[in-house]
């Protein structure tokens, strides 16, 4: 691991800004991670864990993938990729979750969490050369509303922190989206949700909610995409990742959508429906990761599951 991961895994932890919450609780540390902190926004550390191939070694260019937990932009875990980031880290690549304020810990609003996630990309981007990884080949990946704090970083411009370099660019080079947020506001002869759901949504975001909506700033130079969504989605419902990628296609860019019959949110978390759906979600993503020419060779899923469940 590089030295200066290495000093930095001790620096600037926050452990009052880490309290367990009605919604989930967030770990101190994941077993086999690196807790790093990328930004300190006031008296709150935000830290990343990540985890490296067994075979890693200082200098080297691996491809990244940095996941941002859902959780409607009040609560979640950076647990929830947990499992994609080990199976991504015994693929060759270096594989970090993302810890970000949320309106039940810190009191923040969307618009924060979507500068938190700018501010970890262009941490990562910056210590590429530490981190051991190609500063060209991140992923950033996220479900439900960490879906959409990844959309963000390849639609929205503007929202950095102010005291950040932005010579470093914090847009990522590729997109994993799981059952994303993506259409926050009216689309023209698209339905349109309550005044009473527009309201509440326009209060989560903090800013109007058209600024936050990644399929609104949809241009040609959307990263390569992958959607992963279930039909019967009734939280995020499957026709506005349906808009997302007929609008983007459109426009050139590269994004497959990839529905699943009756299934709900949160369908491809590990854990669910005996693993069933995390394994065809992360097969399917490494061969996206393969086109890019991130990874290579077959995939190793169901050997990666066998192995962290050995009595099944």
């Amino acid at each position: 691991m590089p030295h200066l991961v290495k000093a930095q895994a001790q620096e600037g932890w926050d452990e009052e800004s880490f309290q367990p919450n009605a919604i989930r609780t967030i770990p101190p540390s994941i077993d086999g991670f690196t807790a790093m902190v990328y930004k300190q926004a006031g008296t709150v550390a935000c830290p990343l864990h990540a985890i490296w191939p067994e075979d890693h070694r200082p200098g080297d260019r691996r491809s990244a993938a940095v996941f941002f937990f859902g959780g409607g932009w009040k609560g979640g875990s950076p647990t929830q990729f947990e499992q994609q980031c080990r199976y991504l880290a015994s693929r060759g690549m270096v594989a970090i979750t993302v810890e970000y304020r949320v309106a039940s810990r810190h009191g923040v609003k969307a618009v924060d969490c979507v500068r938190d996630a700018k501010s970890a990309l262009r941490w990562v981007r910056s210590h590429a050369q530490p981190l051991g990884i190609d500063p060209e080949r991140i992923l950033a990946g996220g479900g439900s509303a960490g879906g959409h704090l990844a959309a963000s970083l390849g639609t929205l411009r503007g929202l950095d922190e102010s005291n950040e370099d932005s010579g470093v660019s914090s847009n990522p080079n590729a997109l994993a989206l799981f059952n994303p947020a993506l259409v926050l506001a009216p689309v023209k002869g698209q339905p349109s949700v309550s005044e009473e759901k527009q309201k509440s949504l326009a209060d989560r975001m903090g800013v109007p909610p058209e600024t936050l909506s990644p399929y609104h700033h949809l241009k040609a130079d959307l990263p390569p995409c992958i959607i992963f969504h279930g039909k019967a989605d009734t939280t995020v419902p499957f026709r506005t990742a349906a808009l997302f990628q007929s609008k983007a296609s459109a426009l050139g860019a590269t994004c497959r959508l990839v529905g699943y019959e009756g299934q709900a949110h949160g369908f491809f978390n590990y854990g669910r429906q005996g693993n069933r759906m995390f394994l065809e979600t992360v097969r399917e993503l490494d061969l996206f990761l393969q086109s890019l020419g991130y990874i290579e060779g077959k995939d190793t899923v169901e050997a990666f599951l066998a192995a962290a469940n050995p009595s099944r």
